[in-house]
């Protein structure tokens, strides 16, 4: 299945997990209208050809008492492979980094943040970030309010819709 196109029942099990991923094989198999063992099957395949990262629930920061939201945009004073790649390595150990994205421009680098207070971040922003070997600047850009927050892609931009959606 990797490096080949996926057929309309892979797309409908995919699209139907993305927007629910914990149910039954059973519930997935009627949903996309096949039966309970070719569907665990195409699952498997689908895991396996690396289609399907992973099943996580969405947990909800501000509940959890992460208040704050930041981006973070940063430009290194070099750019070469090697650095790229050490900052990208860098960045996946801190914790409160939840994503990190090169970009091409002005920036080399977008990171989601959370943390549960302003002085957490501020910490970790003079303490780790801007310390860190290799950044030239910062710039930092505080979340005031979410309109869209959506996992995954858009299937209804293929022609696969869901049966909650």
């Amino acid at each position: 299945m990797a490096g080949t196109k996926l057929d309309g029942i892979d797309r409908k099990i995919l699209a139907e997990l993305q927007s629910d991923g914990r149910m039954t094989n059973v519930e997935l198999a009627r949903r996309v209208g096949i039966s309970a063992p070719p569907c665990l099957r195409r699952v498997r395949v689908l895991e396996e050809a690396g289609y399907i990262r992973g099943y996580h629930a969405d947990v909800d920061a501000k509940t959890l008492g992460f208040e704050v939201k930041v981006f973070a945009m940063v430009r290194l004073q070099n750019q070469s492979e090697r650095d790229l790649a050490e900052f990208e390595h860098r960045a996946q150990g801190w914790p409160l980094v939840r994503e990190c994205h090169m970009l091409n421009g002005e920036i080399d680098f977008i990171l989601k943040c959370v943390a549960p207070d302003l002085t957490s971040f501020q910490r970790f922003l003079t303490e780790r970030l801007t310390a860190a070997p290799n950044v030239a600047s910062v710039k930092t850009s505080l979340v005031i309010r979410c309109a869209k927050d959506e996992a995954g892609v858009p299937f209804s931009e293929i022609g696969i819709a869901t049966a909650s959606g």
